[in-house]
């Protein structure tokens, strides 16, 4: 049996993208780059151990998309080592794809009410080397139109 244009196209089309997979060069550690996040929040963010920012953060300047931080580590350390006593920082669901590692976590004693915030990372050369972020004020679970919360550790 003769393909007809449609099988024609659609071999044509597998053939290009299996190309384009075998060209594409090989993926960044995943497993490692989620842990070099782990590690690098934890020590700066629970432990305040400013000393994480000169083993985990780099970049020439580090890259900063928060709209309250400037480029580069200076402003980092100042933000940690400005943080209220109260302060709690608590990680939960992580996602590492290639460059990029996403950190769901909450944030209190950082401002009037607690935060849930999605932190995201490019890693670069065993480094995190730029940062976007979004928050939004925690609601209680009862509050919420499925009456699940917006962050559960662990989840």
């Amino acid at each position: 049996m003769k393909p007809g244009p449609l099988s024609r196209l659609w071999l044509a089309g597998l053939g290009v993208g299996l190309a384009l997979t075998a060209a594409r060069p090989a993926r960044a550690d995943d497993a490692a780059n989620r842990r070099l996040v782990e590690h690098a929040m934890h020590e700066l963010f629970v432990n305040r151990d400013l000393s994480a920012i000169d083993r985990y953060w780099g970049g020439h300047p580090y890259r900063q998309h928060n709209p309250h931080i400037t480029d580069g580590t200076a402003s980092l350390r100042q933000l940690v080592a400005t943080l209220p006593g109260n302060f709690r920082y608590q990680p939960g669901l992580i996602v590492a794809d290639h460059d990029i590692v996403m950190l769901h976590g909450s944030y209190t004693g950082f401002g009037p009410r607690p935060l849930v915030v999605v932190d995201i990372f490019r890693i670069a050369h065993g480094r995190i080397v730029e940062h976007w972020d979004v928050m939004q004020p925690e609601i209680p679970a009862a509050r919420t139109a499925s009456h699940r919360p917006m962050f559960a550790p662990g989840q």
